[in-house]
């Protein structure tokens, strides 16, 4: 299966503002990119990538006063599989944890673990270590919040969350990873494309949260959020909770003036190899 996946972003500033982006396809899935998503800015402004703590790309620039358009567009390559399921994996004693897990454990700007432990131990602590109690957590926190545009607030964090039962993706995804990291499990936020392939169409699209618990000697994705397995997910970043992966951080006031995302099957390519189609 192909994907075509992309964006088209245009932030408004007063003054020159240093920015920087998390909006590249994660490095992990390099090999399976067909197009690249080369960054086009209108008016054009030079910029340049890093890696982050976390392996993240991150994009820096500079942008202009007034408008500044920035799209992208690129294809991967997927297997059209839906997010796999372990449940038989363990749960890895803290002890016998790699050390660039250990990070994953502790509480973070928008996952509170001192005020959700009690809570989390009277509620999941009986359930049998391993996968089963990762998939309970995204149960509950599933059940527990209602979704709603509307309801969303950059500031709610994940004990917020779980009082107001209202939110968004990443407030879904903040919970079930501080629950996660109270009961010792590794969790880490994921943020990334995740098209509507195999499900009734959602509009508008927009980026998506969702979480990776370490089970068993490996990363494994559960999304709270949506509770069941997808297809196609495209990761572009990964870290403690939303604060170390912005899409857009910016060193001074912006305003977002238009926003649009897209991820879809590709089932058509011209004589280059390149989709065609509209990107909607």
């Amino acid at each position: 299966m192909l994907i075509r996946y992309g964006y088209d972003i245009t932030v408004t500033c007063t003054a020159p503002t240093p920015m920087v982006c998390l909006l590249n396809a994660h490095a992990d899935r390099m090999q399976d990119i067909r197009k690249a998503e080369e960054l086009v800015t209108t008016p054009f402004v030079p910029s340049r990538t890093y890696v982050d703590l976390y392996g993240n790309l991150c994009r820096r620039f500079t942008a202009p006063v007034g408008d500044l358009a920035l799209w992208a567009d690129g294809t991967i390559e997927d297997s059209g599989r839906h997010d796999e399921a372990f449940p038989d994996a363990r749960e890895v004693p803290v002890a016998d944890l790699p050390d660039d897990c250990l990070i994953y454990l502790l509480g973070s700007r928008y996952c509170e673990t001192d005020r959700l432990s009690q809570m989390a131990w009277d509620r999941f602590g009986q359930i049998p270590p391993g996968w089963g109690r990762v998939q309970a957590i995204c149960d509950f926190v599933h059940g527990h919040i209602r979704f709603g545009y509307l309801d969303a607030r950059s500031t709610r964090t994940a004990a917020e969350a779980y009082d107001e039962r209202i939110g968004v993706c990443r407030d879904y995804a903040h919970l079930a990873v501080a629950l996660c990291r109270c009961l010792n499990i590794p969790a880490r936020y994921v943020n990334g494309y995740l098209g509507d392939i195999g499900v009734p169409i959602v509009d508008p699209m927009d980026f998506s949260a969702w979480i990776e618990g370490y089970l068993d000697g490996g990363w494994m994705t559960f999304d709270p959020r949506n509770n069941k397995p997808r297809i196609g997910r495209i990761v572009v970043a990964r870290g403690r909770d939303a604060a170390d992966v912005p899409l857009i951080n910016s060193f001074g006031p912006h305003v977002l003036k238009s926003f649009r995302v897209w991820a879809y099957d590709v089932t058509h390519v011209d004589a280059d190899g390149k989709p065609t189609g509209p990107a909607t």
